[in-house]
């Protein structure tokens, strides 16, 4: 066994596959979820299929201390095995016209998609640095990093160019220590809320195998690969 893996947000969809691939390739799986418990079930018992002992932790991650506590947890959910692998993929998505969007609405972006994720990492740092061991791998948005307006989901964007900011310092602060730090970016996949792919160079989404393939790159790579970002969305921006 590798170590423990936590993926936020597996109880269904990119977090499911997430879980399931980190499960097949060694690692024993502590399944994040808030409301979807059934789901969250169904994940751990399709990777213990695979030979790995896995269980269910709930938290809502929008909250700093809940998602700090849920850190602790997959830390100590299989002794002796440390928390190895972070793969922050909770992130709610709203698309809404600038002027349209609601205090909540704005709320909900950065804390989902930024300040979980900022709570998360600050947790499993130094405790991956104690075990000289650590794969972070934080989900981003492919359109973040490049400095257009998109003013139907200028919260998300905002929150997503945190996350790489965030993912790029911390990457640089644990490099030598064993903890990688990386942003695996996905453009439009087959599950996103928008389609737009007469944008797409490539003519079609993405698959979640894809985006899958892409973060367990950075979970195999040397830790002397830190701080990047690799988008999964086929020339789209380019």
């Amino acid at each position: 066994m590798k170590g423990t893996a936590l993926v936020t947000g597996a109880a269904r969809g990119i977090g499911r596959a997430l879980a399931l691939a980190l499960a097949a390739e060694g690692y024993a799986v502590a399944v994040h979820y808030r409301g979807s418990a059934a789901d969250a079930r169904e994940t751990a018992r399709l990777c213990e299929e695979k030979g790995v002992p896995a269980t269910t932790l709930r938290a809502d991650v929008t909250d700093p201390a809940q998602a700090r506590r849920l850190v602790r947890e997959a830390h100590t959910a299989f002794p002796p095995l440390p928390l190895a692998v972070l793969v922050n993929n909770v992130g709610n998505y709203v698309h809404r016209p600038l002027l349209e969007t609601t205090d909540a609405e704005w709320a909900d972006m950065l804390a989902s998609n930024l300040t979980a994720t900022f709570a998360t990492c600050q947790e499993a740092a130094p405790l991956m640095q104690a075990a000289g061991f650590g794969r972070i791998v934080n989900l981003g948005y492919a359109g973040a990093r490049h400095l257009v307006a998109r003013p139907g989901i200028v919260p998300y964007v905002i929150a997503k160019a945190g996350v790489l900011q965030l993912s790029q310092a911390l990457g640089k602060v644990l490099a030598g220590s064993g903890v990688s730090v990386n942003v695996v970016s996905p453009g439009v996949i087959e599950t996103s809320v928008s389609q737009p792919l007469r944008e797409i160079p490539a003519g079609r989404a993405g698959t979640v195998a894809e985006l899958v393939d892409a973060a367990l790159y950075f979970v195999r790579a040397s830790d002397y690969i830190t701080g990047q970002e690799l988008e999964v969305a086929g020339g789209w921006n380019l």
